[in-house]
């Protein structure tokens, strides 16, 4: 069984950072596409960040352009999403998802003084 477990969110000041990582079971992250997604109250799930099977080719929107890295460690099976220079607008619950669609349950991030 496939599962996504998101970590890693919680509450930090404006220009503050967070590490998030996704602990993939059931298959080898090296096979495949992951992206992180996030979801504001009232808002559309939109996608953050996504980096190839091979991390050769990597993505951003335009929003996190500069602030955010996504990375691999494919020995961990693991997923990353480190976040720099935070603002509130990046406030949201942040997913995890796999290229053929599977989803993570999720972690909130909330970015206020």
């Amino acid at each position: 069984q496939v599962q996504l477990v998101e970590s890693g969110g919680g509450l930090v000041q404006p220009g503050g950072s967070l590490r998030l990582s996704c602990v993939v079971s059931g298959f080898m992250i090296s096979s495949a596409g992951m992206s992180w997604y996030r979801q504001a109250p009232g808002k559309e799930r939109e996608l953050v960040a996504g980096i190839t099977s091979g991390g050769g080719r990597i993505n951003y929107a335009d929003s996190v352009k500069g602030r955010f890295t996504i990375s691999r460690d494919n020995a961990k099976n693991t997923v990353y999403l480190q976040m720099n220079s935070l603002k509130p607008e990046d406030t949201a619950v942040y997913y995890c998802k796999t290229s053929w669609g599977v989803w993570g349950q999720g972690t909130q991030v909330t970015v206020s003084s």
